[in-house]
């Protein structure tokens, strides 16, 4: 779009977060940074206006018509995801890798290919959530409790209160605009400078795992970074065999903040308690030079009472700790097989 557009135009009266969060996206685009927000609801002037968001029951991107309110209107974002569009979440279909290059300075595609779907799993459809009534869980029941405090709670509360008198609304827009806009560049700025190269690092190192242990099954960084949020999705994406057997990637294995040496189990799922092969059950709850003697590996620090995580003062020893867990793994389940080989 030519640089002359100086105009961008929404809707008056009561806002919501997702209008508010869509003009602040164009705005940091260089054709619209100095762009004029209308606020209106005449048609003759909206008709007039270059780019319209959240009003004027058209979406039509070659006209630049970004609204989500007709009937008939089902656009999703794609990508897996199904969640109906509000006026944030087409404006960042269309301009959010734009707005991600802007605002974080990239200029790879693969990486902003990468936080474009990140920013809009984390951040952006829950506003296209919110505004189109589509709940967060697909379950019965009443609520344990009531979230108030999202953004879409906190642009709701600039309106004007029903005993406000001589407010100017346009103001308060513009308040909003500059909430949402603000936490949205904080979004992406955390997940460019510390979310991005946490998951270059355990690309990496998924890659590297058998040059640490032949079985493939421990991944080590020799440098702690925050794996959790992107190792189920590697795996996913590099397509590793789980198949019936044990999966390919068991555990991590780092360096903790007293230099010792940690050694992790990884979760079945993301967020989940349940580890795909916990420590093995004798190990659970002991520390020490009591564990160091109980497993035969030196200098052990500890392993926690539900398996899941244990420790040792050196990389060998932890590398050990691996070992030996997959080692009683093999040991548990060759007489299994023994029997089905055997009928």
């Amino acid at each position: 779009m030519a640089s002359k557009m100086f105009k961008i135009g929404t809707h008056s009266g009561t806002f919501h977060c997702d209008e508010a969060l869509a003009c602040y996206m164009l705005k940091l685009l260089p054709d619209y940074k100095d762009a004029e927000i209308v606020r209106t609801r005449d048609q003759k002037i909206l008709d007039e206006l270059p780019i319209l968001v959240d009003v004027g029951g058209v979406y039509d991107p070659p006209t630049y018509r970004y609204d989500h309110h007709q009937r008939g209107f089902t656009e999703v974002f794609g990508h897996g995801f199904t969640t109906k569009l509000s006026s944030a979440g087409l404006v960042y279909k269309h301009f959010g890798k734009q707005i991600i290059s802007v605002v974080s300075g990239l200029s790879d595609p693969k990486a902003i290919d990468t936080l474009y779907l990140k920013i809009y799993q984390g951040f952006i459809q829950a506003i296209d959530g919110i505004d189109n009534g589509v709940p967060a869980y697909a379950c019965e029941g009443p609520m344990n409790y009531r979230i108030s405090t999202d953004l879409s709670s906190r642009v709701k509360y600039l309106n004007p209160a029903w005993n406000e008198e001589a407010v100017d609304v346009d103001e308060r827009f513009a308040k909003a605009v500059e909430m949402t806009g603000s936490e949205l560049v904080q979004c992406i700025e955390r997940y460019a400078k510390t979310w991005l190269p946490a998951r270059i690092l355990v690309e990496k190192a998924i890659e590297e795992r058998q040059k640490h242990h032949k079985s493939g099954s421990v991944v080590v960084f020799t440098k702690y970074c925050s794996w959790q949020s992107h190792l189920h999705e590697l795996e996913t994406e590099m397509k590793m065999a789980q198949g019936n057997a044990p999966p390919a990637l068991l555990y991590v294995i780092y360096p903790d903040s007293r230099g010792a040496w940690r050694i992790q189990c990884i979760p079945e799922e993301e967020g989940s308690f349940v580890s795909r092969l916990p420590l093995p059950e004798p190990w659970r709850g002991v520390r020490g030079e009591a564990l160091s003697k109980l497993c035969q590996i030196p200098k052990c620090v500890f392993a926690h009472a539900n398996g899941f995580i244990g420790g040792n003062e050196t990389f060998e020893g932890a590398l050990a700790m691996a070992d030996a867990s997959l080692s009683a793994l093999s040991s548990s389940s060759a007489p299994a097989a023994k029997k089905r080989k055997s009928g």
